[in-house]
């Protein structure tokens, strides 16, 4: 079956949600990615789709224009004292838009109080036909799959799922078989990147890294097709932001560049 790929939006930031869908149907992607809840990120532009009736009208025109599907919207974060409830109308436009899943992070360490809200989140997004997938991340309170894992074990709540970003994965050092040991249903798609194998030692690194100097699959150290190989089929979502790069290529050039070398890397698998 013919890999698909989405464009994430932390790929192109700068680019609001009707710009990035025209720029990632014209480079010829099946899906992209929406940002539309902020996530308090210094000098992180904001899409409040859900308040701005002409960038929402723009997206709609953008996605019935170019036939692209909106895969997933981001990023609700559950931190202390969050009220679930503030999120259903970014669910209510997210499902408008037709979007499928949304991406959710813990960022509390009460164990109790964020499985509550993940419980909350999923019940609240139902209605929508949307999964929570539950991403770990290493400067997070929920750092590693078996962390996720127990999350969506308690909650048991049929619209639950785990999103591996395979930058997180490696950095988490997680094992393959843990992949293994996790009901398929639960992964809907995953983010792919590369980075290079050495895992910086400071918060600071970590975030870094992440969000201004991911690689494209096959630069770096990161066994992608090991993770993947151990996933269903399904989409595969670019998350390549690379600062650097954008101010060199522009992000049209950039965005390219990673759908081009994804596909040269999968095409090589055996």
């Amino acid at each position: 079956m013919s890999k698909k790929f989405s464009l994430a939006h932390l790929t192109a930031l700068e680019l609001n949600p009707a710009e990035l869908t025209y720029l990632a149907a014209k480079i010829g992607y099946d899906y992209v990615s929406i940002r539309p809840i902020p996530v308090g990120a210094d000098n992180e532009p904001i899409y409040k789709l859900a308040e701005d009736k002409q960038l929402l009208k723009e997206t709609k025109q953008a996605l019935e224009s170019t036939g692209l599907e909106i895969l997933d919207i981001e990023m609700v974060r559950i931190y202390d004292g969050v009220d679930a409830k503030e999120y259903e109308r970014h669910f209510e436009v997210g499902a408008e838009l037709g979007a499928k899943h949304v991406l959710t992070t813990i960022l509390t360490d009460d164990k109790f109080f964020a499985l509550e809200k993940f419980i909350e989140l999923c019940e609240l997004a139902k209605p929508y036909g949307l999964t929570i997938d539950l991403e770990f991340l290493t400067w997070y309170n929920c750092k590693t799959l078996q962390e996720a894992k127990e999350v969506l074990v308690k909650a048991n709540c049929d619209n639950a799922g785990i999103l591996v970003d395979t930058l997180h994965f490696h950095r988490s050092k997680v094992q393959l078989e843990e992949l293994d040991a996790c009901p398929k249903e639960w992964f809907h798609y995953v983010h792919v990147c590369d980075a290079e194998a050495l895992i910086p030692n400071d918060t600071e690194g970590l975030i870094y890294t992440a969000r201004e100097a991911r690689l494209y699959p096959g630069e770096g150290g990161i066994d992608i097709k090991g993770i993947v190989d151990h996933l269903p089929d399904i989409p595969y979502s670019l998350e390549i932001p690379h600062a650097k790069r954008v101010n060199e290529y522009g992000y049209e050039e950039h965005a390219r560049r990673c759908l081009e070398k994804a596909k040269e890397y999968f095409s090589k698998e055996t």
